[in-house]
């Protein structure tokens, strides 16, 4: 117990620091829920009522909280921000349509619904759920017209890989700050994810999706489907190309950044598209992108979670101080796993696209404002947290659940599970769900630590509805009413959290 906590549970009984945790959750559930204010105000306003309640000195309450929000933004910000660098790359260069495209182009029939599911599950490691929708849908539409295949036997497992890996893998939001309030081996973590996630992806996806398609016939809807036409350049791209252009009549062979322009580039100067044309005033035609290599670009998505999982067995099967297992304890950091992953990914997925050096580093950077609210609810629920174990509700809690015999892998999935429900967030479940378990991570080893991390993480999952900005994402991206979408992205939701917790108590056996 901090001295901190002491110091609150000394001054509150029990009945205090319940009310108090009870009341800062309830205002956080009202706040969002009720009166649409954003999550991270949401947050803030939580701790205050909690600490107050509580009895927490106001100037210690302040502290707490920033101390919470800069130890969660100093251990989870900076991986966030380079999954999405990754992310964000992956998508612009056209890598993750060339994964997708290639593996359904080799598949038909009853095999769809689960290269659907595996494309889904690896485009979804380095990309955030509703960036992975947003990429993969046109894509499962134009499958669904093409193959005459019912549309939620194909939806459904793309939602499933999406989704799984979103609430079970780091680099995920949720998973990250499960194992930073839990204090849980990344790596381990990790390892014990896929090994949850890979019978839950099959039961939510292809299995749910083939019995949901009888009784959800959802149609691709036409204003949705891919087209090859291209937009309007921005500002800043159609003064490049016009600059380019310029260049290029006077004889210069080098653009603005000193580049080499190819062929390509002479007819196609620098738009916002690399390698597409524009006409004198800067508009694009046809779109001209080089697509990256399958290999190349399922290798980069790979990278970060090979060098963290190298870690994990080497701190399984290597004694320390050894030369190879120092060496993986620093390449499988993942800080530097994912700083590898964006280094190799600017080549494999920038150059190989076309991208110049400005033009990647306009991608690597606009890829963060769009995580500017993540990492600010993230921040806030790590500050939120903090005042919770401070306050010595932590800890009350972990001597109730002692004395009551009850699981902290059940105990960590229901908190979960109510806060899902009543938020619609799953960032804000987890975060607030590994806040209270967190004590209880003290009298585990390990692997059961990261499992406790884990079954947070399912909880997180639970039951989406409307609430949660998912379920309508989900709803108009698919052409669902309100009834379709609770028969299905509800059900299966509901389906991997139970699922995904089954799994984590079968591992609780083995492990």
């Amino acid at each position: 117990m901090t001295h901190l906590a002491a110091e609150a549970a000394s001054r509150a009984g029990n009945g205090q620091l319940i009310t108090a945790a009870l009341l800062g959750i309830a205002a956080v559930v009202v706040l969002i829920a009720w009166g649409k204010v954003h999550p991270f105000l949401s947050l803030i306003i939580g701790a205050a009522v909690l600490g107050a309640v509580a009895g927490l000195a106001p100037q210690k309450m302040i502290d707490s909280f920033t101390g919470g929000v800069g130890s969660t933004v100093g251990s989870v910000g900076l991986l966030i921000a380079l999954g999405a660098m990754i992310g964000g790359l992956l998508a612009e260069s056209g890598g993750a349509d060339g994964i997708v495209s290639r593996v359904v182009s080799r598949v038909s029939g009853s095999a769809l619904p689960w290269a659907m599911a595996g494309v889904a599950a690896l485009i979804g490691l380095p990309l955030f759920f509703e960036v992975g929708v947003v990429l993969l849908v046109p894509i499962v539409l134009l499958v669904s017209r093409r193959s005459d295949v019912p549309l939620m036997r194909v939806g459904i497992p793309a939602l499933a890989g999406l989704s799984v890996l979103h609430g079970l893998v780091p680099p995920h939001p949720g998973p990250l700050v499960a194992i930073a309030a839990l204090k849980a081996d990344l790596g381990l973590t990790l390892a014990l994810g896929l090994l949850v996630a890979i019978p839950t992806v099959i039961v939510a996806g292809p299995l749910f999706g083939n019995f949901i398609a009888r009784y959800v016939p959802a149609v691709a809807p036409e204003s949705l489907l891919p087209s090859r036409a291209g937009g309007p350049v921005a500002g800043a791209d159609r003064e490049r190309a016009v600059g380019d252009r310029q260049r290029a009549a006077d004889g210069n062979r080098t653009d603005a950044d000193g580049d080499l322009l190819t062929e390509d580039d002479l007819i196609n100067p620098g738009t916002g598209r690399p390698g597409a044309p524009v006409d004198d005033s800067g508009t694009e035609t046809t779109p001209r992108r080089r697509t990256p290599a399958f290999w190349p670009a399922v290798l980069t998505v790979l990278l970060p979670i090979v060098l963290m999982l190298l870690r994990a067995v080497g701190e399984l099967t290597l004694d320390k101080g050894t030369t190879a297992r120092t060496t993986l304890d620093i390449i499988g950091t993942p800080v530097v796993a994912l700083l590898a992953g964006v280094l190799v990914a600017m080549f494999t997925l920038g150059r190989q696209a076309g991208f110049n050096r400005a033009q990647t580093s306009a991608v690597l950077g606009g890829s963060l404002p769009p995580i500017a609210g993540i990492l600010l609810i993230v921040a806030a629920g790590g500050g939120f947290k903090q005042v919770l174990v401070d306050a010595g509700v932590g800890n009350m809690v972990a001597d109730a659940a002692k004395g009551a015999s009850i699981s902290p892998l059940l105990l960590g999935w229901l908190v979960a599970v109510g806060i899902r429900v009543a938020t619609g967030s799953a960032t804000v479940a987890t975060i607030t769900a590994a806040g209270i378990v967190a004590p209880l991570a003290q009298g585990l080893d390990r692997p059961g630590v990261a499992l406790l991390a884990l079954a947070v993480g399912c909880g997180s999952l639970f039951f989406s509805h409307v609430n949660d900005a998912g379920f309508w994402l989900v709803k108009e991206y698919f052409g669902l009413t309100v009834g379709q979408t609770i028969k299905s992205w509800s059900v299966m939701e509901t389906i991997i959290s139970v699922v995904g917790f089954l799994g984590v108590l079968l591992l609780n056996l083995i492990v």
